[in-house]
């Protein structure tokens, strides 16, 4: 009984020569060992000349027309991709050496190693020789990015970072890989991981030898798709890879293996013997086992069958015997790893230096031979060399003025730069910190800006830039910075006016002065008249005011001694304490406020706003904060900031960052205060080349100073007063008016406009009797009645 499988591989490539005849051996070498079988594989092979359109077209045929039980292939993900969703709706197994297995795709079986696992041995390689910062080229194919997701998780949860990934098209001519290695010659990251076929890799590894980049100062680890390229090529390309390292998959020595690759060079070496080829490629072996796997899962099926390929999928998910692979299974509709071997490229050849393994990790890996002989250890991650170690060059900038931060001094005979300030304190200090040294020696610079630092770093002309550096958009385009050591953001500082002989009146504007007289002196009348209602006094009339009087203005200083007899003049003057706890509240904190830094407030078009000099301060940064209508000039040092402040300098404010505004108040901080700040800048920072692992070291340093209290104690020996600087939009003190305080002042009128008629009612129900009440309102007018009662009273 014959069973169809379908082949759809590109013939004319190396790879897929290599699995074609593979399966052929495959094949014959099963039904001579099992003679018996009554089923029979049958091979209906399918060019699809690297095409997604012929693979489409080859899988359509085989379906439809053939009716094959199974296929094998293709190479490409997408040829992958696009043919699963064929044999999913045929209900067909397919074997795919580029697809990932799925279980939206569940006749899709993956015949070659997980991704995920070729990340995680990278990643603890990498790890192992303490590197951190990486650059990953990749083919930009679908087959390129797989491995993508799985390479940075492998990586975060090591702390290692791509620094840098380049994507070359397949079709990428030679200008565009030389365009592409250029760039990647500008990072400081000279560990290069390579993902790409043999073709396109070789033509990029021929490049970096001819651009001197196969040299001790890069290490290139080759990927398994990579690393192909050592088992079938040329010499020259050979010769540019030495020193690489590369991962491929492990399979465990046995005799029945051996004399597999050894049959299949004899046939590869009689069919092509122009051809250059010195081991059998992963996926033959892969494609070896996975046949014998078939034929035997054929032969549990039996008879053709309408769903033959149904059955033969639970067959297969159920198989597991010892192939040339090791251990064969495909349970998870994916083989299973065995780890890698990592491989030396070396004297054109190839050395086995150790094995990684999903559950151990690696193992005894022996000293690598780099591009010059050398040997490399892992403990160290450097050169076994006596070669000393690199001196930083460090640039900083020599400046006339704000020497706080950075005071450059170059003796001219020695050729020796210092420096001081600020900013070196925290750079020696992260410096010494770290668990390595690090050599460095200071290039002074003058007339120059930091914008023409960053190119110099960019060039490669210095490796760093220390000093009152921006941390910048446009300049991380071509350098890496640290962690900010800074406050951020800029601030507006101006002078404190002193001299104001009626600045106590200022907390309240005139209205809310005003009504508060008016509601004292209703306060005043009103417990007056409750009072004199309601007690006999040998005073007059004028004497009980001014007594009143006096007792309730006393009581803004709450030192009353009067007692009152009566419960509404009480509630009265309750509410009228009220009124004034809540005046002297807010008075005092506004008198605070006003007294440490006057209101300031640019309202005038004609007013001057001051800007440091020279920096890039009056570009895109200045038309945030919206000074817009207003003069602008320049001052380039702290004395000019002093003299544009005073009475006619010139200047209404000066806009800054915060860093030099707290450093020109540690010196001038009794007359000057910020009264407002915006976080629209980034601090300061240092410079490093891109990809740079002191960046990432330093940083750290940075963030642990600053939480252990140094960097705090480096700020206080550079700025010597303590500086209070205002919170984000932060804003002073308005004069308070009327219209905050306008529902107490309401409260308080009705209350006494209440008690009062309330006292005058009472008083009229107390004096008059029934009779005497119907007697005068039917002969008298009222009021004249009321004022007769009123006068009887007060005598």
């Amino acid at each position: 009984m014959l069973t169809g499988l379908g082949i759809i591989l590109d013939i004319k490539s190396w790879i897929g020569k290599s699995i074609h005849w593979s399966i052929t051996m495959a094949i014959s070498d099963f039904y001579a060992l099992n003679h018996s079988y009554k089923t029979r594989i049958v091979v209906h092979t399918r060019n699809s000349k690297g095409d997604t359109i012929k693979a489409l077209s080859a899988v359509e045929d085989l379906l439809n027309n053939v009716k094959v039980k199974a296929i094998i292939g293709p190479e490409t993900h997408l040829q992958s991709k696009l043919l699963s969703l064929f044999t999913n709706k045929a209900k067909v197994p397919i074997f795919s050496f580029a697809g990932s297995s799925s279980m939206d795709y569940p006749y899709l079986f993956q015949i070659k190693e997980d991704e995920s696992t070729m990340a995680k041995s990278i990643a603890s390689l990498v790890e192992l020789y303490k590197w951190r910062n990486v650059i990953f080229i990749h083919e930009d194919t679908d087959d390129g990015r797989e491995i993508l997701p799985y390479l940075a998780e492998s990586f975060q949860d090591k702390g290692i970072r791509i620094s840098y990934r380049s994507a070359i098209s397949s079709s990428a001519t030679l200008d565009d890989i030389t365009k592409e290695l250029h760039r990647l010659m500008t990072f400081n990251t000279t560990v290069v991981i390579v993902h790409m076929s043999p073709s396109l890799a070789s033509s990029l590894f021929l490049e970096a030898k001819r651009l001197r980049m196969v040299t001790e100062e890069y290490g290139w680890i080759l990927t398994e798709k990579t690393v192909d390229l050592l088992r079938s090529t040329k010499f020259e390309v050979m010769e540019s890879l030495e020193g690489a390292l590369g991962f491929r998959s492990y399979f465990p020595a046995s005799h029945r293996l051996h004399n597999l690759t050894a049959r299949w060079k004899n046939i590869f070496y009689r069919r092509y013997p122009t051809s250059i080829t010195k081991e059998m490629p992963i996926p033959a072996i892969w494609a070896y086992d996975t046949i014998w796997a078939l034929a035997d899962c054929v032969e549990k099926v039996g008879v053709p069958h309408i769903n033959g390929g149904t059955l033969l999928l639970h067959e297969v998910l159920k198989i597991r015997f010892k192939g040339i692979s090791g251990e064969f299974e495909l349970s998870e509709r994916k083989v299973r790893s065995n780890g890698y071997e990592i491989v030396n490229v070396i004297d054109y050849g190839e050395k086995r230096v150790g094995y990684w393994t999903p559950s151990e990790g690696i193992r005894t890996l022996e000293s690598v031979i780099n591009s010059e002989h050398r040997y490399f250890s892992p403990k160290s991650g450097e050169l076994q060399t006596t070669t000393p170690s690199k001196t930083l060059k460090i640039g900083v900038l020599k400046i006339k003025n704000f020497k706080y931060f950075m005071d450059v001094d170059h003796n001219a005979e020695t050729n020796v730069t210092t420096a001081k300030g600020f900013s070196v304190d925290v750079f020696n200090t992260c410096i010494r910190a770290l668990p390595y040294k690090v050599p460095y020696i200071f290039i002074a610079f003058e007339n120059v800006t930091y914008d023409d630092l960053v190119r110099k770093v960019y060039n490669k002309e210095i490796d760093a830039v220390v000093g009152d550096s921006t941390i910048l958009a446009n300049r991380s385009v071509y350098a890496d910075f640290t962690a900010t050591y800074t406050d951020l953001g800029i601030g507006t500082l101006v002078r404190i006016k002193k001299r104001d002989m009626w600045f106590f009146l200022k907390p309240f504007d005139l209205s809310l002065w005003l009504t508060a007289i008016a509601s004292l002196i209703l306060t005043v009348f009103v417990v007056w008249a409750i009072e004199c209602m309601n007690q006999d006094s040998e005073r007059s009339p004028a004497q009980q005011f001014g007594t009143i009087f006096w007792f309730i203005l006393l009581t803004i200083f709450f030192a009353q001694r009067e007692k009152l007899s009566s419960n509404l003049s009480r509630f009265v003057l309750f509410i009228w304490l009220l009124v004034v706890l809540i005046l002297i509240t807010s008075y005092t904190a506004t008198l605070t406020s006003l007294l440490t830094v006057e209101q300031f407030e640019l309202t005038s078009k004609r007013g001057i706003v001051g800007f440091h000099g020279g920096s890039f301060m009056r570009g895109g940064t200045v038309s945030n904060i919206h000074f817009e209508g207003h003069q602008k000039r320049d001052y380039y040092s702290y004395e000019h900031y002093a003299h544009a402040l005073s009475e006619d300098g010139g200047a209404d404010a000066i806009v800054d960052e915060i860093p030099y505004i707290k450093m020109f108040l540690s010196k001038y901080s009794g007359d000057y205060a910020l009264v407002s700040s915006e976080p629209i800048t980034s601090g300061f920072g240092f410079i490093f080349q891109k990809g740079s692992p002191l960046v990432e070291d330093v940083s750290r340093e940075i963030a642990r100073i600053r939480f252990d209290g140094t960097l705090k104690s480096l700020e206080k020996k550079w700025h010597q007063n303590h500086l209070f600087v205002p919170s984000r939009n932060s804003t002073m003190p308005k004069t308070l008016k009327i219209d905050r305080f306008g529902g107490i002042f309401i409260i308080s009128g009705i209350t006494s406009t209440l008690a009062l008629m309330i006292s005058v009612i009472c008083l009229l129900q107390a004096k008059m009797e029934i009779h005497n009440i119907i007697l005068v309102l039917g002969g008298r007018n009222l009021m004249a009645n009321i004022r007769y009662l009123l006068y009887r009273n007060f005598i």
